[in-house]
């Protein structure tokens, strides 16, 4: 043999013995605690650190010392096979269907299916791990074991754990899988993934959060809109509440949910999505006072400021009327407010101007995110103000149509009217600094405004929010749906929406409630007024509010 192939085998057998020792080294030094682990995981006691996860706790204002548990992690066991190990296929089947069959219930599938799908499973010789079930509990995964059948293990891990079930799921969101990662997906979980998980095999990198939700309020506000939907027969509603001060969100609920422990059953990803920053909707009247607003802010108009009620308001070819087709002739500003007036609205926008009106609407930070800390905020959709110059687009935005918004936006911007002028990023974190994001009028405006709102409680169609012995102030809003498929807007559905703040010359809260939909009731004022009325009663309750009249 010629010497230069006797050196081409040398060192081929050489890089072939580096690369073993390597890969030796690499499994007994590098991850020999994992395998390590792994090994005690088929005898139930395999504890993957880098699955840990941080807690996520509520508010509760009653045992303040005790905060409500809303994520947390739980051992759970997954049952499976090492089917080269299973010597009689049939019998280990059928053994075994007798305790799925009792765990999963027996609705879930026939004993002859469940048995036909293992016997398929074990029947993979080749197969060197083959999940049976997951997260079956400790006490069952102690029964497979004392059965000792031959191939058949089990395996600890630690998984995301929600008490509540679908409690207050759209806010929180789910610990889902990327790959073969678990990551947190949708709402809290999914902004603060990176906070909230373990990285690698060390310990005490994950964080807890304290979120500035109150478990109380969240869950009145849940069963709230259940029965507002069932009452109005309505497609669905949503709600958010928040501390005009601080940004801090208290409650945010809407009234389909699904269980963020069983995630993987929901069949739509629409499910999943938070309506108060994922959804847009055209606010119709709930506009009105950010119209209002700009133009006090500008000096256009003061809240005595008069004009004509003519019932209609005509703006190149199109006629806008009021809602309820009526005609009130010699009006004031705040009467606009108080009787909801298209044509008020149309009036104080032209006065206003159109370059003004983008201007607030701007300042107000509509068309663009909030910031909040909840993932898959949208920005709404200002698009017929912002990027166009008609006229008919200026005054139909005035009364809320032919704009979109989230309802996130909208509290976040009506927050102004309650904090002297200043906006601030809403939050579910609790603490920290409030993060100002404009102040898109002065307080002068806020406290002008203020009034009016309350103006629309005490005498004008806001009547059913009031909360005996306090100041209310509020706007509501029936607003047309659009067509998607035709253009126009539908002529069957509307949104009905209510937004304000309590006690209104010291405010502790704004609440938006909003209902898809509503059958058998055509304005805001009679479907969502009362509800807005019972949840501010149960706040000013629960917060032991003094009366303010």
């Amino acid at each position: 043999m010629s010497s230069w192939r006797i050196h081409a085998i040398f060192f081929v057998i050489l890089f072939a013995g580096i690369g073993i020792v390597a890969r030796l080294f690499y499994i007994q030094v590098v991850q020999g605690g994992y395998y390590a682990a792994f090994a005690r995981g088929q005898q139930g006691e395999y504890k993957d650190i880098k699955d840990l996860r941080g807690d996520i706790f509520m508010q509760d204002k009653f045992s303040p010392s005790n905060k409500y548990l809303a994520a947390t992690q739980k051992k759970w066991f997954t049952l499976y096979a090492v089917p080269r190990e299973v010597d009689d296929v049939n019998a280990v089947a059928t053994e075994l269907a007798k305790y799925l069959i009792a765990w999963k219930g027996s609705a879930s599938t026939s004993p002859d299916v469940l048995e036909e799908e293992l016997n398929d499973k074990l029947a993979k010789k080749d197969d060197p791990y083959e999940p049976l079930m997951a997260k079956i509990t400790e006490e069952q995964a102690q029964e497979v074991k004392s059965i000792g059948i031959k191939g058949i293990h089990t395996k600890a891990e630690n998984l995301r754990h929600y008490p509540g079930g679908a409690f207050a799921s759209h806010l929180l969101g789910f610990v889902g899988y990327k790959v073969d990662e678990r990551v947190g997906q949708y709402g809290v979980e999914g902004y603060y993934n990176d906070l909230l998980k373990s990285k690698g095999f060390i310990l005490g990198q994950a964080k807890d959060l304290e979120l500035s939700i109150d478990y109380n309020i969240q869950f009145m506000l849940e069963n709230e809109l259940k029965k507002a939907k069932e009452k109005l027969a309505a497609d669905g509603g949503s709600a958010v509440i928040m501390n005009p001060k601080t940004g801090e969100i208290i409650a945010m609920a809407q009234d389909n949910s699904f269980d963020s422990n069983n995630y993987s059953e929901v069949f739509s990803i629409d499910v999943f999505l938070n309506d108060s920053l994922q959804k847009m909707f055209e606010p119709g009247s709930s506009f009105k006072p950010f119209t209002m607003a700009a133009a006090l802010d500008a000096g256009v108009v003061t809240p005595a400021t008069e004009y004509v009620d003519k019932g209609y308001a005509q703006v190149w070819d199109r006629t806008f009327k009021n809602a309820n087709e009526k005609i009130y002739g010699r009006k004031n500003m705040t009467n606009v407010l108080e009787l909801s007036l298209n044509t008020g609205a149309v009036f104080a926008q032209q006065v206003l101007g159109n370059d003004k009106f983008r201007e607030y609407a701007l300042r107000f930070g509509f068309g663009e995110r909030t910031g909040v800390d909840i993932q898959g905020e949208v920005s709404g959709d200002m698009q017929n103000i912002f990027h166009t110059s008609r006229d008919v687009n200026f005054a139909t935005a005035s009364f809320g149509q032919g704009i979109a918004v989230t309802s996130i936006q909208l509290i976040t911007a009506f927050s102004s009217f309650a904090n002297g002028g200043k906006m601030v990023r809403p939050h579910v974190i609790r603490g920290g600094e409030p993060e100002i994001l404009g102040e898109p009028i002065s307080s002068k405006t806020a406290a002008q405004i203020t009034a009016m709102l309350v103006s629309v409680v005490d005498n004008g169609f806001g009547k059913k929010a009031q909360v005996k012995g306090y100041k209310i102030a509020a706007k509501g809003g029936t607003a047309q749906v659009p067509d998607k498929e035709k253009g126009g807007y539908l002529e069957d559905k509307t949104i009905h929406s209510f937004i304000g703040f309590a006690p209104a010359y010291d405010p502790k809260f704004v609440a938006l409630i909003k209902m898809d939909g509503p059958k058998n009731i055509n304005f805001s004022a009679d479907s969502v007024a009362p509800i807005f009325s019972r949840v501010a009663e149960y706040i000013l309750n629960y917060y032991e509010i003094p009366p303010s009249d």
